[in-house]
């Protein structure tokens, strides 16, 4: 079984977010943990240096089934080029949902955006709830 690399810390959330940069990704972070925290209802942990996540489940790989661990149900990432938003599209009543969301890019396991102007905040409301209430053993994405 391999051993997952990022895992929750006690690192200050509002000091990693009041770090980021350039200052408009700060601005953006420090709005997305406003909204992600109001719509969970729950505090942000730090995963790792760089993602503020909410919740946890437990993951098995469907590549390879031995591959298990913890992730945050969602959370972001304020990256320098993006933003980057997890669990938004691991449910398929999340990945319906995602292309109301605006304008977007996709990664493996993730969503990038630019800016938080170039969304739909209610349809981001929405993902972020679908994610955070899903059960711990969520289903796949086809």
């Amino acid at each position: 079984m391999t051993t997952q690399k990022t895992q929750p810390t006690d690192a200050d959330v509002g000091e990693f977010l009041q770090a980021a940069v350039p200052n408009k990704r700060r601005e953006d972070g420090i709005r997305l943990e406003e909204l992600f925290s109001e719509v969970t209802g729950t505090q942000p942990v730090m995963w790792g240096p760089s993602i503020v996540g909410y919740g946890q489940y437990q993951y098995v790989s469907p590549s390879n089934p031995r591959n298990r661990g913890v992730w945050p149900k969602t959370g972001f990432s304020p990256r320098k080029a993006q933003l980057s938003l997890y669990g938004l599209k691991d449910t398929s009543a999340g990945a319906a949902l995602l292309p109301g969301l605006g304008t977007y890019t996709e990664g493996a396991g993730c969503v990038y955006v630019r800016k938080l102007e170039d969304i739909d905040e209610a349809v981001l409301r929405r993902l972020i709830t679908i994610a955070f209430d899903r059960p711990d053993d969520p289903e796949p994405v086809a």
